[in-house]
């Protein structure tokens, strides 16, 4: 009994770290670990362990963000970054997420097409309004739980590569052995991995489900944390167990793709792969029904998990950024503008799907649009992760502040109070400037 209310608690606690490691593994990010395991075998298997520390690092400063200030990422960002430099950061990452919508449906339309025949366009159109729908019409809470249960599809990764017979001691010494080259087409695919598996949108998703979830919790419009050593710890330490078991499960389930790519089409001479689409139809003569079975569904079912993180990211940030009532826990009455860019993104990302556009060219700008943001946004994190006027008490050392973090993500630190803090007087965070 007591090994099952622990497990039961520990399920509890997983929520928006979970859903944004799980939207990380999108049918684009699919079609990037696919071709890095048919081009390189399994090479780079050591880059998915890699990068989990330091994607683990940058979601708790997005998420500790949200939490303490009860606002998301743009909001804050506009506290510290000038107006240009904002409106450029949000408007470049906007215009990232619709075109990888755009890629992300038309590899689900060509999915379903592979599965049960018909026409790819008509999939992707109807797949995109059902993301749409469910964001609109759903409110927060059952969405939240209806994504949570979604994410158990990225499973069907870890089945298809156990259902063909692997070389493990060769997967073994590729990952813990790192081969590295300077080849220029191995590093590209070393940076393209890395670009996919940090991406700025998670950082203002995660932001702002937090916010959502202190909403839920403390049955408020506006929720900035409660002050005191005890309510940061209550509040803290969940976010790094939930922070961390997102973000290994988006890597650990990226290694599984590679593994399963270079098991079958890397050790048959198929060396390239257009989309996710074409990973799991080259798959179907070297491993079977049941491996293209497993890679089909779960394109279909990770991007119903991405178009809604895509889309809402955006219009989180542009909502926060000009000041629009914007939370997935208002009716679309209430927040219209902020249902209207869910909608719209998720529209054009649909008839940009139907364009004779290659998805691998929609992927490269997105990839030129995202690495343009990443650096000044991560700067920009840091500006208000150690600025005591928006984080209070609960600021990191601005020398330090990123390697603390890190610190705190991996061992789950608890903050003490000093002889001569007061706790009730440990934070005074902004206050969420949404209107109830």
């Amino acid at each position: 009994m007591t090994g099952g209310r622990s497990l039961k608690g520990l399920v509890r606690q997983l929520g928006p770290g979970l859903l944004t490691g799980a939207a990380d593994d999108d049918p684009s990010g699919i079609a990037t670990y696919s071709q890095s395991g048919a081009q390189f075998g399994y090479a780079l298997c050591w880059t998915m362990f890699l990068t989990t520390p330091f994607m683990v690092a940058v979601q708790i400063v997005s998420a500790r963000i949200g939490s303490v200030t009860g606002r998301g990422l743009a909001a804050n960002l506009g506290e510290v970054l000038p107006p240009v430099l904002l409106y450029g950061i949000v408007a470049l990452t906007a215009a990232a997420n619709t075109v990888n919508i755009a890629a992300d449906i038309a590899a689900m339309g060509e999915a379903v097409r592979l599965l049960v025949g018909g026409p790819a366009v008509v999939y992707a159109l109807t797949l995109g309004g059902i993301c749409a729908a469910a964001q609109i019409v759903i409110p927060y809470r059952p969405y939240a739980r209806y994504m949570k249960v979604l994410t158990l599809v990225l499973f069907a990764y870890v089945a298809a590569a156990f259902s063909l017979r692997l070389p493990w001691g060769e997967v073994l010494a590729s990952t813990f052995i790192p081969r590295l080259s300077w080849q220029r087409d191995f590093v590209v695919m070393v940076v393209a991995v890395l670009g996919t598996t940090i991406s700025p949108y998670l950082f203002f998703w995660q932001a702002s489900l937090e916010v959502e979830e202190r909403r839920v919790m403390e049955r408020k419009k506006e929720a900035p944390l409660q002050n005191g050593n005890a309510a940061a710890r209550r509040r803290f330490e969940p976010i790094v167990i939930d922070t961390w078991a997102g973000m290994a499960l988006s890597n650990i389930v990226g290694f599984f793709i590679i593994v399963t790519t270079a098991a079958t089409l890397h050790a048959h001479g198929v060396d390239k792969i257009g989309t996710a689409a074409d990973a799991a139809e080259a798959l179907r003569p070297f491993a079977g029904r049941a491996a293209f079975l497993l890679f089909s569904l779960g394109i279909v079912g990770t991007g119903l998990l991405a178009i809604p993180a895509l889309a809402g990211s955006g219009a989180y940030a542009i909502a926060e950024t000009f000041g629009w009532k914007g939370s997935l826990g208002l009716r679309p009455q209430r927040a219209p503008a902020f249902y209207l860019i869910i909608g719209g993104a998720t529209l054009v990302g649909s008839l940009g799907a139907m364009t004779p556009i290659n998805p691998i060219t929609m992927l490269v700008w997105s990839a030129v649009f995202n690495g343009i943001v990443a650096a000044p946004l991560m700067v920009g994190m840091m500006l208000v992760v150690t600025n005591r006027k928006i984080m209070g008490k609960f600021a990191a050392s601005r020398r330090f502040g990123d390697f603390r973090l890190a610190g705190d993500a991996a061992h789950g630190r608890r903050r003490r109070c000093s002889p001569g803090d007061d706790p009730d007087r440990l934070n005074a965070p902004q206050v969420s400037t949404m209107p109830a």
